[in-house]
C-alpha cells in the first residue's frame, strides 16, 4: 500500500502537504493540491482510516441511541441526521433499546467503548442513574425529545401542541373530549402531553371524566382497546378523542368503525405524529407534524459543534410543529 511519503516524493511536495489535501486543513498552492490529486487519482490510494484517526484523534462516527428503531418516527429521525452528518464525512452507529430503559446504560457504555466523536439520544424514561452516566461519558452528546438540565436538548413543544389540539376540537363545538395516553415516566409524549390535555379542557371551564382518560403503550392494538374501554365504562359518551400518537389514535378509530359509528360524525378522532399511514386511512387523520427529520437535523448540527469546540454551551432547541387538520374531525 502507497505511503503518504510516497505520494510525496512522486508529486515532488512535502508530507506535510499532502496531508493537509487528506485532511482538507491548512493552506495549499492550487499546483501542488492538483499533482497530490493526480497520484492519488492514478494509483487508487485510500487513506487508512485507523491511521487518520491516530492523527486526528477522531474516528468520524456518531452513536445514536433509538428507543424502537423499527418506527417510522425512528427511520426519518435517522434520515435527518444522515442528511447533516454524511456531508462532512461521518458514519453513524445505530443502537436499539427496543423500549427497555436498562439498554439504554448498556448502550452508552458500548458506544464510549467505541470510542465514537458524539452520541444522540432519543429516549423515553428519564431516570438518574441513566442522567449519571450521560455526565460520566465527557463525550459530546445532544438528548433529543427529552430535556435534561445541563445537557443539550432538541425538544418538541409536547404541551402547547396538545393544547392546540384539544382547542382545535372544542372551536369545532366538542365538549366531551377523551385522551389515549401513555406511561407518564415518558414526561414528554406521557406526562407532558396529557398535562396539557387537561390544561386545555380546564381553561374552557369542561369536565374531564376519569374514565375518559385511558393510558397505553406505542401500538395500534392498544388504541383500539383504551377506545373500547372508554367507551364501555362512560356513562357520558365523549363526542371526540384525542390520542398522543397517530398510532393509538389509529386503534381507536378501528374499534369506532367495527362498533358501526361514523367518524366524524359521532366521534372525531385526534392523533399526534403525522405518519404516512394518517394521511392514507378513511378518513384521514388531524394530527400533529413534529418535523422529526428536522429534529434530526437540529441535533446533528448542534452535536458537530461541540465535537468542532463552536459551542460548548448547554442550550435547547426546540422544533416547531404544525396541525394538520383533516377528514377525522
Amino acid at each position: 500500500m502507497l505511503t503518504i511519503k510516497e505520494i510525496a516524493e512522486r508529486a515532488n511536495v512535502s508530507r506535510t502537504t499532502v496531508s493537509r489535501v487528506l485532511n482538507n486543513s491548512g493552506y495549499v498552492s492550487e499546483e501542488a493540491k492538483k499533482r497530490v490529486l493526480k497520484v492519488i487519482e492514478d494509483t487508487g490510494y485510500v487513506p487508512s482510516e485507523n491511521a487518520k484517526s491516530l492523527r486526528t484523534k477522531k474516528t468520524k462516527v456518531i452513536g445514536v441511541i433509538l428507543p424502537k428503531i423499527s418506527t417510522e418516527t425512528s427511520s426519518r429521525f435517522v434520515n435527518g441526521i444522515d442528511e447533516v452528518l454524511a456531508k462532512e464525512g461521518y458514519q453513524i452507529l445505530l443502537t436499539n433499546t427496543n423500549l427497555k430503559p436498562e439498554k439504554e446504560i448498556e448502550f452508552l457504555r458500548l458506544l464510549k467503548s467505541r470510542h465514537v466523536d458524539g452520541i444522540i439520544q432519543s429516549a423515553t424514561n428519564i431516570n438518574q442513574p441513566l442522567v449519571d452516566e450521560i455526565f460520566r461519558l465527557k463525550i459530546p452528546f445532544v438528548m433529543v425529545g427529552q430535556c435534561i438540565s445541563g445537557l443539550s436538548n432538541v425538544v418538541f413543544d409536547d404541551l402547547q401542541a396538545i393544547k392546540d389540539m384539544v382547542n382545535l376540537l372544542i372551536k369545532k363545538g366538542h365538549q366531551h373530549i377523551a385522551f389515549i395516553g401513555v406511561d407518564e415516566k415518558d414526561r414528554a409524549v406521557g406526562y407532558l402531553r396529557k398535562a396539557g390535555y387537561i390544561e386545555a379542557m380546564k381553561e374552557s371551564n369542561l369536565d374531564v371524566e376519569e374514565s375518559w382518560i385511558q393510558k397505553g403503550i406505542f401500538d395500534m392494538k392498544s388504541g383500539y382497546d383504551c377506545m373500547k374501554m372508554i367507551l364501555d365504562s362512560s356513562q357520558n359518551k365523549p363526542t371526540a378523542v384525542v390520542a398522543v400518537t397517530d398510532r393509538l389514535a389509529i386503534g381507536a378509530m378501528q374499534y369506532i368503525k367495527e362498533i358501526g359509528l361514523s367518524i366524524p360524525e359521532d366521534i372525531a378522532v385526534a392523533g399526534m405524529g403525522a405518519s404516512e399511514l394518517s394521511k392514507v386511512i378513511s378518513p384521514s387523520l388531524t394530527t400533529i407534524d413534529f418535523s422529526i427529520e428536522e429534529a434530526g437535523r437540529e441535533a446533528a448540527s448542534l452535536l458537530l459543534e461541540k465535537i468542532n469546540g463552536q459551542n460548548n454551551r448547554e442550550i435547547d432547541r426546540i422544533i416547531k410543529y404544525r396541525l394538520l387538520e383533516r377528514d377525522s374531525i
